[in-house]
Parts: structure tokens; C-alpha cells; sequence
């Protein structure tokens, strides 16, 4: 073999191992993307770069790994979304105080589930592994919950935090556990 053979060879063996490098990598953040959805834009956005921001993620994947999480039994699940009918009826009645319970409910589910629920950031980045996708609704549902303790937020901001709070609930539950479609007790 000459050395231009062998100078052509080791150029075709780096351009290969460069171009597996870069599709690895594509493969990967593309995975995260999808695993994380909105979640991993608002990490990106948050972190210094995209490497840090996706070391982060995966680092919320190795720590949700390392959880005990359990399904609820049927008697805990039915608790639960009997609990969910009866908080969207005081809803008409009293909602600062629906959404107050609402949160309370929400905390004691994801509890009952295995998350870690002392610091409500680190719970946001165990919920994120697996639903990612009601994240955002918690988040701000979360937040008026706050607005509201301070007695800041409108009746109309309190019924979304119903809903977002709905959307996580019916996800922690499992298939449609929360019935939505009766009238009597959709928030107004």
C-alpha cells in the first residue's frame, strides 16, 4: 500500500468515525427532544448551552431511574378521582379554595406514586421524565395557586389552574380516570 493510500484511508476512516460521531449525537438530542418535549426548550433556554442544558436532562433521567415508583392500587385510584369529581363541584361554590385542594391533591398523588415531594423543583424534574408533556400546565397551575394564596388571582385564572391541574391528574391517573365531559361539574 502507498502512503497516499494509506494517507486516503485514514482521511475516509476519520471522515466516518466524525460522521457516526454526529449522527450519535443527532440521535441522542433528538431523543431528548422528543422524550422531553416542551420541557427540554425551557431547559435549553435556562442552561448556559445545548450540552449542559441535555447533561441536565439526562442527569433527571439517571435520578427518575433511580426512584421506587409504584401504581396506585385501584382503591387509592378510585379515592383519587372521586376526590378530583368532588373538588371540581366545590369549584362553583368556592374556587380560591378548590384550587388550593387541587394542588394539595396533586402533591399527595405524585407522593403516593414514589416522587419526592420536599422541594418542589426537584419534583418538577422527576415529573419530567415522564410527563413532560402536562408539565407546563402544573407549572402554571402551580403558579396562580401561589397568586391565589396571595389573593391575587382572578376567578378566571383560577378555573385554567383547574384545568391544568385536571390535565396532570388525568395523566397520573391513567386512561380518562377523570370524567370531563359532565356538565354539572366543569369549572366555570
Amino acid at each position: 500500500m502507498s502512503a497516499t493510500q494509506i494517507v486516503v484511508l485514514v482521511i475516509v476512516i476519520v471522515v466516518l468515525v466524525a460522521v457516526g460521531i454526529f449522527a450519535w449525537t443527532a440521535m441522542r438530542r433528538r431523543a431528548l427532544r422528543d422524550k422531553f418535549g416542551p420541557e427540554y426548550d425551557r431547559v435549553l433556554e435556562e442552561q448556559e448551552s445545548r450540552a449542559a442544558a441535555e447533561r441536565e436532562l439526562r442527569d433527571r433521567e439517571r435520578k427518575h431511574a433511580e426512584l421506587s415508583l409504584t401504581p396506585l392500587s385501584p382503591e387509592s385510584h378510585d379515592r383519587y378521582a372521586q376526590e378530583w369529581e368532588e373538588l371540581q363541584v366545590m369549584f362553583v361554590d368556592d374556587p380560591a379554595r378548590a384550587v388550593g385542594a387541587a394542588d394539595e391533591l396533586v402533591t399527595r398523588l405524585v407522593a403516593e406514586r414514589g416522587y419526592p415531594t420536599e422541594d418542589y423543583d426537584d419534583q418538577l424534574a422527576h415529573l419530567s421524565v415522564e410527563h413532560a408533556r402536562t408539565l407546563g400546565n402544573y407549572r402554571d397551575a402551580h403558579d396562580i395557586h401561589l397568586a391565589n394564596e396571595r389573593g391575587e388571582a382572578s376567578t378566571e385564572q383560577l378555573r385554567q389552574a383547574v384545568v391544568y391541574y385536571r390535565a396532570l391528574v388525568a395523566e397520573l391517573l391513567g386512561d380518562q380516570p377523570v370524567h370531563t365531559d359532565t356538565p354539572a361539574t366543569e369549572p366555570r
